[in-house]
């Protein structure tokens, strides 16, 4: 049966089995991530806690995603994932035994999200590497783009589930679930077909891989100001999730269960979005794209901080994770079609820190700026700020497409694919002075 070119990475029994165990993984890990806000918040009703949960959840990753690049380069990809989405699995349903036997603590709750963050440090690198082992570069746009519906589909019904489960029987059956739903991933993996991990000898210290991986980001102007932009994004601007249970509850009056509804909207829309990228078959404007999405996000969560109306917050959200979804989406997958494959683990490893690890810095400032001036009013102003940097990008884009359309033409002749085929494939840029 001939696929829809919307799911023509589903055709590659590997990208099947990590796709189906991911997304029931994914459902579970989403439930938790909400039933873990309203657990801190009921705890201890304090935003400024919330921020430090988030940064303490993250900052691992910034902190250790070096690491876990050169890992990712330098084992067996596949193997890497098993060891870390098992650790996520233990530590998840440690946190459901002591919320199922009262005995929670905050101070658990830091140090688990502390443990996760140091295994999402080696995890993010290696999964995201692992993805063109599974689909080839010419529909690694694809797989990325459904990759990413897949995590906003799950965004979609996590927070619905959990929602609904936090009302009635609590939190720890929220993180008890998440914790078995970790068997699906992991066992999609282990029946993967792979090609034997053949070790690359290089010469030179551990450091000077890693600088390796930071050399290539700062010497090309594309992928620097794509992760610049990204970064912004990350800190001023995704903090608003942190801060969404304060929304759910002090200002729309709505309680757990509208807390859920309103990720969920969130979710509806960023899966719009990579569906959306998931039908495009070229890489053609969309570095344009990325500028428009930024600013389109960031014009989205000044307009959100106004509401006062759950539904209309609601449907705010909708364009906001659309917006979220085109500009991160695009930009993965305009920096892994120009990274060659010997320094992918590394330079996805830094735009883990950037798209992850920076995020504890904006979690951290976002609830103490909103313990001091209130939630709208930092939504409002990190909004503003994406808005900005959208537009500094914008008018760096006449300098940035001519280099990046000779390192994405590189990678492509270095896979061994013609330029008569990269029309159908995922490299297809119009020269600078035409986009």
């Amino acid at each position: 049966m001939t696929l829809p070119a919307t799911l023509r990475a589903l055709r590659y029994r590997n990208f099947q089995l990590f796709f189906s165990g991911q997304f029931i993984s994914l459902i579970g890990t989403w439930m938790q991530n909400i039933a873990q806000a309203w657990l801190v918040y009921r705890i201890t009703g304090s935003s400024v806690l919330l921020g430090a949960v988030g940064f303490s959840s993250q900052i691992p990753i910034f902190l250790f995603a070096p690491a876990g690049g050169i890992v990712a380069d330098r084992y067996p990809r596949r193997r890497v994932v098993v060891a870390t989405q098992t650790a996520s699995m233990l530590l998840a349903l440690v946190l459901a035994a002591l919320t199922l036997s009262n005995t929670v603590r905050i101070w658990h709750v830091f140090v688990l999200s502390a443990l996760l963050g140091v295994v999402n440090a080696f995890d993010i690198p290696a999964r995201q590497s692992f993805i063109v082992e599974m689909v080839g570069k010419i529909d690694l746009m694809n797989a990325i783009a459904l990759n990413s519906s897949m995590f906003n589909a799950s965004r979609v019904l996590g927070p619905a589930i959990a929602g609904i489960l936090v009302a009635y029987i609590g939190e720890g059956w929220c993180f008890f679930a998440n914790g078995l739903s970790y068997v699906a991933v992991i066992v999609g993996l282990l029946l993967m077909r792979v090609e034997p991990h053949t070790p690359v000898a290089r010469a030179g210290s551990n450091l000077t891989h890693v600088i390796e991986g930071f050399r290539f980001v700062l010497d090309n102007p594309p992928v620097h100001a794509l992760l610049m932009l990204l970064g912004v994004v990350s800190v001023t601007g995704m903090p608003y999730t942190v801060l969404m249970p304060i929304f759910a509850d002090r200002i729309l009056h709505g309680g757990a269960a509208a807390l859920g509804w309103l990720m969920g909207a969130s979710g509806v829309g960023a899966l719009a979005g990579a569906l959306l990228l998931a039908s495009r078959e070229n890489l053609k404007g969309l570095s344009r794209w990325v500028a428009i999405s930024a600013s389109g996000f960031g014009a989205g969560l000044v307009v959100f901080s106004l509401s006062r109306s759950l539904y209309l917050s609601e449907i705010l959200l909708l364009p906001i994770g659309f917006a979220m979804m085109i500009e991160m989406g695009s930009s993965n997958t305009l920096i892994q079609s120009m990274v060659p494959d010997q320094l992918r683990g590394r330079v996805m490893a830094v735009y883990s820190m950037v798209f992850m690890g920076m995020g504890p810095i904006g979690s951290l400032v976002a609830g103490t700026a909103a313990q001091r001036f209130g939630a709208p009013w930092t939504v409002a102003g990190g909004g503003a700020v994406c808005a900005v940097a959208a537009v500094a990008f914008w008018l760096r884009l006449p300098v940035i497409r001519t280099h990046a359309r000779r390192l994405i033409v590189a990678q492509q002749m270095e896979a061994g694919i013609p330029p008569q085929q990269m029309t159908g494939g995922s490299v297809e840029i119009e020269p600078a002075a035409q986009e």
